[in-house]
């Protein structure tokens, strides 16, 4: 173990783990683990993966790899397109930890800062599509479009099936859709733009890819009038830059419009991550999925901002699900609505402006060569040309001076420009063509007042877009948008199933470099060498951290790998015949995010009890398997629970799911109990996501973005995510989904080595029970192991307050703010509780200083139940308060302010939330979600 990057990482020092140990009255960090995890699935040999190193021979070795590289001029475009990342967000958000490492915004009081600039990001993308409702962004375009159908098909209450694509969407998006709409038995038919015939009261809506898939940009009138008389969803599938020289999507009659804002200052990062954005007309508003920020009120009339609609696991409405989105792009949407607030109205414009009127240099230099005719006169960056020498010739003619152009057939080559093009590099592409450059003064250029006319004079006319053009105000912004924001790098993150651990410096280094950010996800595969190294190494790891045969890294987020291993598991039995096999049996304790995965893979959910420990019980289990047996599809289920034990029957109940003809897919959003300690394959799971968003330091960037890579066996090998985009399942628009930000994962497990991976599991388990012992007798731990021990996490009670004295578990939540702590999570599973995972990262001392805060929260509860307190009127009710509150001539609490700051237990370490308690009845006025529990469906 190399003790130098380890000790860094893992917040305990040994003095620490003795005097936790001895609190607990054990002798060994072995004993710990003898009496936590079930001997029957503890691993006891050594992982392959090899001896941790500093984090300086680490860098130097992923450094090596991809040196390998050339830089390339990608010119392919597909969807992904270079551009320029100003220095200001590079610098001030995308390496801040303060953005970065915060969490997903559900406890709006600390999230004020991201709010707002996701707020501002939906205001962008409203005013680029003209409809009135954008949500907080979604994981990529083409998962964006999947959701736009079944937006579509909820508009029509499933009585309408039938999708059509207009034109030419791009390939690798058309087989994530078949993949999509094939599992939820929705036909999707290819037609031609002037099949308008086709367009009927079967419809549920029209797909279009504007400009489409080869860069023609065409007036759909006929087509949209069709769908509008038969009352179809128009979907366009815009390009958020080409948008920008249009008239509004919604003006054409587009009802949903959907995109990527890659464009928006993000770099290529070999397919991701990126954020997609959807926006919906009035009608659609409810059944928008992922999250919508709204504007509400504190509870002194101060405007505050919160999540209007959510879709969290316990909001998600489960097997009545029409999405299975949890994680969004959260960093890269403030991002890029940071990019639009630099740039300004005018500059954007400039910026669409010079692309197209570099593509439309070169199509005029194109016309005059006998060699090419241009297919397209309409066209925004893209241009399809025919070539009469072979295109493969003039792609490797393009690829040996390092520029990559699309090969659409034998005949036609398509090549995209970007805002990083200049004169230089138009030359060059010049020369491969080996045409002549027409005079710039020659170019016809579309003017800045053209482009002015189709957006009109209110365009971005918020004061936000005007303010920052200066990098001292643009750089002040971002700080006092951050500076409202609880993350890591302020204090600890204790929410329970979400191992909010260090996302070390070392880690997150790799992703600005020019050969991970900039590199096209479709580029050939000897560009690809420094990737495909790095993921066959992660591979490897990975497999030998888990057991499984092989990893698929396609799937963008948690809830997108559970989607794809039920995909994998449903084509296993389709292959074996057994098309009826369609039932999923899912515990009542699951995250939410489970049921809906499995609704949207076409399974049906039937629900398992868990007994009153927590426990999936075994014989409703095998009553429920049994009953299905012909029928049994999957077992859906995480471990250690989501009740924070391990499990002592788990290897029976997988071969309970096996003996009557089912796969069990193991959900891993709780491997960090287990790393180098138990392996799933071994427990009988078939296939298994791993969230490296949690367990393996991907920040959570203030909602997204994630990575959920799955492992499989053997037999379902053949049934992974495919790397084409031409044929096989797609999950996500890229091949390897979020690749960029898998150096994040490469570097923790190769500075970590097996001994330290180990390790950090160890401490992470002993975190967990030190504070579990802790607040045992402050407040309840709901449940535990057969030792009286828990796993990573535990859930305490807090009903019992809400019983005696109204006080509920978000006074408690918003009480701990003015503590200087981020909440635990809130009221799942068990409603009325908090879970609290504490993770290896964080040290002793910050354990026990919540420990303490805790602690004087239950004394401050006593005061009420006392009397001291007024029921209506006390420090929890009135939580957070805020530094404006505290200091005002009118402060009319009946407690001192030193009780209300809490300041004699967060001292130098006080955190002052910017807003009070957010109205969420106000909030939710217009704006309101349907989320029944699990028990409504039994």
């Amino acid at each position: 173990m190399d003790s130098h990057y380890t000790d860094r990482h893992i917040g305990l020092s040994e003095e620490d783990k003795k005097v936790m140990l001895a609190q607990l009255g054990i002798a060994s960090m072995d004993e710990l683990i003898e009496k936590v995890v079930p001997k029957d699935i503890l691993y006891s040999e050594k992982l392959t993966i090899p001896t941790g190193i500093n984090e300086n021979h680490a860098l130097a070795d992923l450094r090596s790899r991809f040196a390998k590289v050339e830089n390339t001029l990608p010119l392919i475009g597909q969807g992904y397109y270079n551009c320029n990342t100003p220095s200001v967000i590079r610098r001030h958000m995308l390496e801040s930890p303060s953005w970065y490492t915060s969490y997903t915004p559900y406890q709006a009081e600390i999230s004020q800062g991201r709010l707002e600039m996701l707020f501002n990001f939906q205001t962008l993308v409203t005013e680029l599509t003209g409809l009135p409702t954008a949500n907080a962004s979604l994981l990529d375009e083409g998962t964006a479009i999947a959701e736009a159908i079944s937006v579509a098909i909820n508009s029509h209450k499933g009585k309408r099936k039938k999708i059509l694509l207009i034109n030419h969407v791009f390939e690798h998006q058309h087989r994530l859709l078949q993949t999509r709409c094939e599992n939820m038995a929705i036909e999707l038919v290819q037609a031609e733009t002037s099949e308008v015939s086709v367009i009927d009261e079967q419809t549920a809506a029209i797909i279009i890819q504007y400009p489409d898939g080869n860069g023609l940009v065409e007036k759909y009138c006929e087509c949209i009038e069709q769908a509008k008389a038969n009352k179809v969803l128009v979907i366009i599938a815009a390009d958020s830059m080409a948008l920008l020289l249009t008239t509004p999507p919604a003006t054409w009659g587009a009802d949903i419009v959907v995109g990527s804002m890659q464009r928006y200052g993000i770099p290529l990062g070999n397919g991701g991550p990126h954020a997609a954005y959807i926006a919906v007309s009035e009608k659609l508003t409810r059944l928008i999925p992922g999250r919508i920020v709204g504007q509400s009120i504190d509870q002194d009339g101060n405007p505050a901002y919160r999540l209007a609609l959510q879709t969290r696991e316990q909001h998600i409405r489960r097997e009545k699900a029409t999405s299975n989105i949890c994680t969004a792009q959260a960093l890269l949407a403030n991002m890029s609505a940071a990019y639009a607030i630099w740039h300004g109205p005018k500059k954007l414009l400039n910026i669409a402006r010079g692309i197209h009127n570099h593509a439309k240099r070169f199509a005029q230099s194109i016309e005059k060569s006998a060699d090419y005719r241009l297919v397209h006169s309409q066209f925004f960056d893209t241009l399809l040309i025919e070539t009469k020498e072979s295109a493969k010739q003039l792609k490797a003619r393009a690829e040996a001076l390092h520029v990559l152009i699309r090969m659409v057939n034998e005949h036609h080559i398509s090549v995209s420009f970007d805002e990083t093009i200049n004169e230089e590099s138009l030359s060059l592409i010049a020369e491969i063509f080996a045409i002549e450059l027409v005079d710039r003064e020659q170019n016809d250029e579309l003017s800045y007042d053209e482009v002015r006319k189709n957006r009109g004079e209110e365009f971005l006319s918020q004061e936000v877009f005007h303010r920052y053009h200066n990098e001292t105000a643009m750089m002040r912004y971002l700080k006092y948008l951050v500076d409202k924001d609880y993350a890591l790098d302020r204090g600890m993150i204790p929410l329970g199933s979400c191992t909010m651990k260090l996302n070390a410096a070392a880690e997150m280094l790799p992703v600005t470099w020019s050969k991970v950010a900039n590199l096209h996800p479709f580029a050939p595969v000897k560009y690809q060498q420094g990737y495909i190294s790095m993921i066959e190494d992660l591979n490897h790891w990975l497999c030998s951290i888990t057991g499984f045969s092989q990893i698929s890294f396609q799937p963008n987020s948690g809830s997108q790998g559970e989607y794809a291993g039920l995909i994998a598991i449903k084509n296993y039995h389709l292959s074996q015949g057994e098309k009826q096999r369609d039932v999923c049996l899912i515990p009542s304790s699951s995250h939410g995010t489970n049921p809906a995965s499995a609704q949207i893979a076409g399974l049906k959910i039937v629900v398992v009890e868990c007994d009153d420990y927590g426990n999936v019980d075994v014989q409703d289990l095998t009553a429920k398997a049994k009953e299905h047996a012909d029928k049994l599809a999957a077992l859906m289920i995480t471990y250690p629970s989501t009740h924070g034990v391990f499990e002592t029957r788990i290897k029976e109940i997988c071969q309970i799911i096996h003996e009557y003809g089912g796969q069990v897919y193991l959900d891993g959003a709780n491997l960090n109990a287990l790393v180098g300690l138990a392996r799933f394959a071994d427990m009988g799971a078939d296939v298994c996501h791993m969230n490296l968003h949690k367990t393996f330091c991907i920040p959570h960037g203030g909602g997204g973005p994630g990575v959920g890579p799955i492992g499989v066996v053997e037999h379902l090998i053949p049934f992974l995510p495919s790397i084409s985009h031409q044929e096989g399942i797609r999950i996500s628009s890229a091949p390897w989904g979020s690749a960029s930000i898998l150096p994040i994962t490469w570097m923790y497990i190769r500075m970590l080595g097996f001994d330290g991976l180990k390790h950090a599991t160890e401490c992470a388990i002993l975190s967990a029970n030190y504070l579990a012992n802790q607040l045992d007798a402050i407040f309840p731990v709901l449940y535990k192991g057969e030792n009286g021990l828990i796993a990573h996490e535990c859930i305490i009670d807090t009903r019992a307050c809400k019983h005696s004295v109204e006080v509920s578990v978000d006074d408690i939540a918003k009480r701990l703010i003015d503590y200087g702590f981020h909440a635990p999570t809130m009221s799942w599973p068990v409603i009325g509780t908090l879970m609290i995972e504490p993770t290896e990262s964080e040290p002793k001392a910050e354990l026990d200083r919540f420990i303490r805060a805790m602690s004087h929260i239950q004394q401050e509860i006593e005061k009420i139940e006392e009397g001291e307190y007024s029921p209506n009127n006390n420090p929890l009710s009135n939580a957070p308060h805020t530094l404006q509150k505290v200091l005002s001539s009118q402060y009319d609490y009946p407690y001192p302010r030193e009780v209300a700051t809490a300041f004699s237990q967060t001292g130098e370490n006080k955190y002052w939330s910017p807003v009070s308690r957010v109205d969420n009845v106000y909030g939710d006025r217009n704006l309101s979600c349907s989320c029944p529990p699990l028990e409504q469906y039994r």
